[in-house]
């Protein structure tokens, strides 16, 4: 396929094209975009969390000063290639753009892109250009293979098939066995394999797809468990009419059934293990492909239809609307599956002619042909935010055609996988622009994510992005030909180009900037036409909306693909380790677009600082909080306006948009089929949904057999409480501590804060006084906590016990925090959160803390080890006597738990999510994982999580 792109390039040079002009337009003529910045040299150095034990070191690798740390650090552990410590392995970002680059020219070059040597190195000055700056960025397949002796895969995304055949399904565990392994992910369609309600030739019964699903699943986590950094990413998608379709709706659910089961039974069931093994399908996004005449069913309550593979003919009628309610359902239960809108995805397909889109990559932004795959890159929307907070969208629209014309020249040099991949990339040429920063972007220009104006600047952005990439290919097809299946597909083609335009003609802009966007967009979706009918299009997709996880902080992005904003505080890296909380600093700048006083505006940060959301805020107008409503917290936004967004979007996007629609652990099970429904109706593509606390493990979720054995005897002391006639108050008596007595005095650091605990007890055991001193002596810090140990020691000499403070004070959450110097308690929310984990460590036994999720270094590292935190000679203790000891503790029944209390449950077994066993090993509810590698706070991209500090993923599952 190589020799036939080539050859339509000389064909098209034969004709007259004498190559692209290439205008400059980012970097300067006569100066080299390296040298118009200044460098610093800088050391990487990552230590492992559980041990202090240094896991990456290189020092001395060179960066622009405007690079952050966190982005320095990304970019040289994992992009930087070569053995750590050899002369081989690069040590500066100018190498790393170098080695990129230079082969997109050089693939230019040989394929009779430019026109001159000029217009080669213009585009090389450019692409340089917005990469140092962090403008884009391809996606990581890029920086790890392109200029290396590895294949030069350039591609993140992958599409399969599998036909009704045993050589078909080998084939497919071979071939997505060969995608994990190379760190990538695929997705397919499994409906054209045999119901289990179907005869073989043979006359016997076929297993139907979700039996081989088993086998899929077992293969993709032996490959992650093999040595792969996150879980293997996958899509398993099944027809609506399958006969096996409610199978397949439950497979999830009910082996999350079954995680609780042998968790409660005293099995491991955390991610890694020794019995999480046993449950199954949990490698695997599951979606279900649904269609307007099912929807349709489900909207009329009528029957509907179930379909032999073989025949097409009904075997079996269903209940739709039961049907729909069953899917719901399990996604209320354990988040999957998800739904794909099939009717949708195909009629905005450009080469129907060839072939449905029956699946998507793991993340559902990926949809076209099987056995095909698309390249990925992401621009920094903030870049493009003038002084005047307006959006550039002249220079956006001039980074677009750079950039698509960079990822076009890939595809003329890349491998792939297997054969029929890289002929089916070859011939259609998809790519997969898409961008990063929306959240920060729209409020920085004091817009609301759930607002009208919000989704006509999101809408219209995408659309100009859209339409220039179109219009570059189409310029792109008169120098170097058409993709090779254009012919064929040329009236389909040309009609989705008009359902894109049209869509742009019905967006209703409401300010002076979104309209500027909004008339750039119209001009290059005329083009589009206009050209399209005269040189055909070299691509045969050109836009997609990915999660923009790790790139997004190559980048230094606040917000991940088409995301609000996650919360309004965030966690900063800072020199010399460790890590803290600062508000984002895209408020400062929005406060200030709204006509704020700079006094104000401090004002209203230190405000959120201290409770991270702006409900009174002094001096914030009401009519300004949904600017600043975020993923998380106090404002939460609705689902609803998670699903407006994309919508607003996906006309404009040649696949779909990786994200995930949230809701609160309370939300329905009719709610969940509003969702849906009306995500059909707006016109996505596809929608996922995360109820809180919907998995089996996840913070501040049931604690399991012990937990519930512990409200069972809080609620048996209750009701015995209840049945005394008489009631005796006694006044408590304080117990002072003797003239002499044992203490212990701790220093420690928290986010960079130093102090010192003295914690004295008495004679007989027990802790009762506690004593604080942080800052200078005098200060007012100082005397409050000097003011604040007094109220404790007094409590304590009262008999208040000290389990009810561990319970009130772990886990509240203020500055200073982050890491601290204590390697049992590695990170710590506030100063309160680490004093009181490490006295609970120090002075309760371990049946009390452990109830708390509070655990040991060295106990932490046993359960990796064994499965148990208990020490070897405690196992065999009967923990029935757990809760006769504690029960005094519990408040009764009657009164509804407390947020605190809930809090500080039981580490749970069930985990089976790198969030959910961060938080067992840890003992700290957090609203999102601690990173696996660092210890920093993981942040959602998508469906996965991606650390801040290392840049590891959690994968998508």
């Amino acid at each position: 396929m190589t020799e036939t792109a080539s050859g339509s390039a000389r064909a098209a040079q034969r004709k007259g094209a004498k190559g692209m002009k290439i205008e400059r337009v980012f970097s300067t003529e006569g100066v080299h975009p390296y040298d118009e910045l200044t460098w610093e040299r800088r050391d990487v150095v990552q230590t492992n969390w559980k041990t202090g034990e240094t896991v990456f070191e290189q020092k001395g690798v060179e960066f622009p000063d405007s690079w952050s740390l966190n982005a320095s650090t990304i970019v040289t552990t994992k992009y930087f290639r070569g053995a750590v410590g050899t002369d081989v392995r690069e040590w500066s970002l100018k190498q790393l753009i170098d080695r990129v680059v230079k082969t997109y020219r050089k693939g230019g070059e040989d394929n009779d892109y430019f026109a001159s040597v000029a217009d080669a190195e213009i585009f090389e000055h450019e692409l340089t250009w917005l990469l140092v700056h962090q403008y884009f960025s391809f996606n990581s397949p890029v920086w790890f293979n392109v200029g290396t002796p590895s294949p030069q895969q350039v591609s993140a995304c992958f599409i399969l098939s599998v036909d009704d055949s045993m050589d078909s399904i080998l084939n497919w565990y071979k071939e997505e066995g060969f995608i994990f392994k190379g760190g990538s992910g695929a997705g397919l369609n499994l409906s054209r394999i045999r119901s289990s309600k179907e005869l073989l030739s043979s006359g016997g019964t076929a297993s139907g797809p979700v039996s081989f699903m088993r086998g899929a699943d077992a293969s993709a986590g032996t490959i992650k468990s093999g040595g792969a950094t996150r879980r293997a990413a996958k899509m398993v998608v099944l027809d609506v009419d399958h006969p096996d379709i409610e199978e397949f709706v439950e497979t999830k659910a009910r082996e999350e059934d079954k995680i609780r089961a042998l968790r409660d039974a005293g099995f491991d069931m955390d991610l890694g293990g020794r019995d999480i093994t046993s449950v199954q399908y949990q490698n695997a996004n599951n979606s279900v492909r649904v269609t307007d005449e099912f929807m349709r069913a489900v909207e009329e309550g009528t029957d509907f239809g179930l379909r032999a593979r073989g025949t097409g003919e009904v075997i079996e009628t269903v209940d739709a609307r039961e049907l729909f309610r069953k899917i719901s359902k399990a996604a209320w239960e354990c988040a999957d599956p998800g739904l794909q809108y099939d009717d949708t995805i195909n009629d905005w397909h450009t080469n129907p002619e060839t072939g449905r889109i029956t699946a998507s990559n793991p993340c559902s932004e990926y949809m076209s042909l099987d056995n095909s795959s698309c390249n990925l890159a992401s621009l920094n929307l903030m870049k493009f935010l003038k002084d005047d907070d307006t959006f550039d969208a002249d220079l956006f629209a001039q980074a677009v055609e750079v950039i698509i014309t960079a990822m076009d020249i890939s595809i003329c040099f890349a491998d792939f996988p297997t054969e029929s991949i890289g002929a089916t990339t070859r011939d259609y040429r998809q790519l997969g622009i898409g961008y990063a920063n929306l959240g920060a972007l729209l409020m920085a220009m004091g817009l609301g994510y759930d607002s009208d104006g919000g989704r006509a600047m999101a809408a219209t952005i995408t659309s100009l992005m859209t339409g220039v990439s179109y219009r570059r290919s189409a310029e792109l097809a008169a120098v170097v030909g058409p993709y090779a299946g254009y012919a064929r597909n040329a009236e389909a083609h040309k009609r989705v180009m008009r359902k894109h335009q049209a869509a742009n003609d019905a967006v209703r802009t409401l300010h002076i900037s979104d309209e500027k966007v909004h008339k750039l967009a119209a001009k290059a979706w005329a083009d589009v036409v206009k050209l399209g009918e005269k040189n055909g299009f070299r691509n045969a997709q050109a836009s997609v909306l990915a999660p923009t996880g790790t790139i997004g902080f190559m980048m230094d992005c606040d917000t991940t693909g088409i995301e609000p904003d996650f919360s309004l505080v965030k966690f900063k890296k800072l020199v010399g380790g460790g890590s803290m909380q600062i508000v984002n600093q895209t408020i400062p700048r929005a406060l200030r677009k709204l006509g704020y006083q700079e006094e104000q505006v401090e004002a209203i940060v230190e405000y959120i600082a201290e409770h991270g959301h702006v409900i009174d805020a002094p001096g914030l107008k009401t009519e300004h909080y949904e600017i600043f409503d975020t993923a998380m917290g106090a404002r939460s936004l609705a689902p609803m306006g998670h699903v407006r967004m994309m919508a607003a979007c996906q006309p404009f996007l040649s696949g779909a948009i990786s994200k995930t629609v949230n809701l609160p652990e309370t939300a329905t099970v009719e709610e969940i089929e509003d969702v849906y429904m009306q995500s059909w109706k707006l016109g996505l593509k596809a929608t996922a949904i995360y109820r809180d606390n919907c998995k089996v493990g996840q913070p501040l979720s049931d604690g399991g057999g012990k937990a519930k054995k512990d409200a069972k005897d809080a609620a048996d002391a209750a009701e015995a409480a209840a049945e005394v006639k008489t009631v005796v108050v006694e006044r408590p008596v304080r117990k002072r501590l003797p003239k002499s007595r044992p203490s212990r005095t701790t220093s420690f650091t928290v986010g960079g804060a130093e102090g010192y605990m003295t914690a004295g007890s008495y004679p007989d055991d027990g802790l009762g006084e506690v004593f604080l001193k942080l800052g200078k002596q005098g200060s007012t810090l100082a005397g409050v906590m000097d003011a604040f140990s007094m109220a404790i020691s007094i409590s304590l000499q009262y008999g208040v016990p000290l389990e009810t403070y561990v319970s009130k004070f772990v886990n509240m959450k203020f500055e200073p925090a982050g890491l601290t110097d204590d390697p049992d308690v590695r990170m710590s929310q506030s100063i309160m959160d680490y004093v009181f984990r490490r006295l609970a460590l120090d002075y309760l036994p371990f049946e009390t803390r452990s109830a708390m999720g509070i655990y040991s270094a060295d106990e932490r590292q046993r359960q990796l080890e064994t499965g148990s935190y208990e020490p070897i000679e405690e196992v065999a203790v009967d923990q029935g006597s757990v809760g006769e000891e504690t029960a005094h503790l519990a408040e009764p029944a009657t009164s509804a738990p407390s947020v605190e209390a809930a809090s500080v449950k039981e580490a749970p077994r069930g985990a089976h999510t790198s969030a959910e066993l961060m938080e067992a090993i840890t003992g700290t509810a957090v609203d999102s994982p601690l990173c696996f590698t660092c210890g920093t706070k993981m942040r959602p991209a998508g469906s996965c999580y991606v650390c801040e500090g290392c840049g590891s993923t959690s994968g998508c599952s």
